[in-house]
């Protein structure tokens, strides 16, 4: 992602005379499903953070019911209006309902642009119009963050950066999650529960015995074979989670690569366990990673909440054209002062450097028990040091009570 064009630096903010005090009554987001559901669940989640700040009427409206409903097993696809958790939910067609009003603050996510009639009752109402943008380490991003744009319709639309610094919207957290991992992971029975409905004893088993829990989310173009590679040779059983429709050919390579010369281990003997999992909702998946020793996630939203975990994981960044997400990939990875053998892994696993072996770093940071430890608690270091900046949610609500304050 490289930086926009200049944009309008005019710091005009157009409300209605009659407002004059920070009163939040409305949030409208606006959401269109583009692919893999990040879309839709960084709004899904940021509706429900931003209700826990106060008495504001949330709207999502989303253009896609089905694919939200994945994340939100209790929508009805059939409905066009209805709440769920304390939130509203607006299917977003080709009209807007009937005696719509704007909300106070209007935020459409990626840049997806709110319906054309809506825009048009904008003025005189609302008083802080956002476009959430994806998320970035570049630098570029601080000097962008919070920098307004005059609309056509005379209000003012702040391009609005979440990120890793103060200087940028920072990250969407709820307000107990660390407090909550915290209890969670102390608990064995609260994790033995939740594993009980996708391991068999045997595999249950051999968690309680120390096996390592891996989480796989990955694009297709990750290096499988040889993560399976690596794996096979671990030297102790490894449990694999995968959800359904990752990685489809995984268990054939598997068995393709326990076949081949010079492999001394053939089915049913290997101790490496692939374990396929059903689409869960967003607290479960939270808990999902939570658990894993070593979790391999995409994107944005399974990204930020990786990071909320506080455990190893390696990041397999959405594909660009010209390769500009591995740029992406280098800020953060810097910004992050992300250790030098964790970083090698990260790149190899992205193809950012192909003379570097993903299966020889995989064995020595993961299955090396003192490189493990150092990479747990630079993990849980990142995590703690993150925690100290304002949350997007928050990030929102402050800009907005500035926005107010100067009408």
């Amino acid at each position: 992602m490289s930086a926009p064009p200049m944009i309008l630096m005019t710091w005009i903010f157009q409300v209605s005379s009659s407002i004059n005090t920070p009163c939040l009554a409305s949030i409208d987001i606006f959401c269109k499903v583009i692919d893999n559901f990040g879309d839709i669940g960084v709004c899904w989640r940021l509706a429900r953070d931003l209700a826990t700040h106060g008495q504001a009427h949330i709207r999502l409206w989303v253009d896609d019911l089905p694919s939200f409903k994945k994340i939100a097993p209790q929508l009805n696809v059939a409905l066009d209006k209805q709440d769920i958790q304390g939130i509203q939910i607006q299917h977003w067609g080709n009209e807007i309902p009937a005696a719509t009003e704007a909300a106070d603050i209007v935020i459409e996510a990626f840049a997806c642009d709110p319906p054309a009639a809506y825009i048009k009752l904008m003025p005189h109402k609302t008083r802080l119009w956002l476009n959430l943008e994806y998320l970035s380490a570049e630098p570029w991003v601080e000097s962008f963050h919070a920098q307004p744009s005059l609309q056509n319709n005379g209000i003012v639309k702040y391009f609005f950066f979440p990120g890793f610094t103060e200087k940028t919207g920072g990250l969407l957290r709820e307000k107990n999650l660390l407090q909550e991992r915290d209890q969670w992971q102390s608990s064995h029975p609260a994790q033995k529960t939740f594993l009980q409905p996708y391991l068999n004893e045997a595999q249950i088993l051999l968690w309680e015995q120390g096996a390592p829990v891996i989480n796989l989310f990955c694009y297709p173009s990750a290096p499988l074979e040889e993560l399976l590679g690596a794996l096979i040779n671990a030297a102790q059983p490894v449990l694999l989670l995968v959800p359904e429709g990752v990685a489809p050919t995984l268990e054939t390579q598997l068995a393709s690569q326990l076949k081949a010369p010079g492999t001394h281990k053939e089915p049913p003997f290997s101790d490496l366990y692939i374990i396929r999992l059903p689409f869960i909702e967003q607290s479960q998946y939270d808990r999902l990673l939570w658990l894993g020793d070593l979790n391999f996630i995409r994107g944005e939203d399974s990204f930020v909440r990786a990071i909320w975990a506080g455990k190893p994981f390696i990041w397999h960044i959405y594909e660009q054209e010209a390769n500009t997400h591995l740029i992406k990939l280098d800020a953060w990875l810097s910004s992050s002062k992300t250790s030098l053998p964790v970083a090698s892994l990260m790149r190899a696993w992205n193809k950012a450097d192909t003379s570097l072996s993903f299966a020889a770093l995989l064995q020595t940071n993961f299955f090396n028990h003192e490189n493990r430890k150092k990479w747990e608690a630079e993990s849980l270091d990142y995590c703690q040091n993150l925690s100290k900046n304002n949350t997007l949610s928050v990030s929102i609500l402050k800009i907005y009570q500035q926005m107010a304050q100067k009408v």
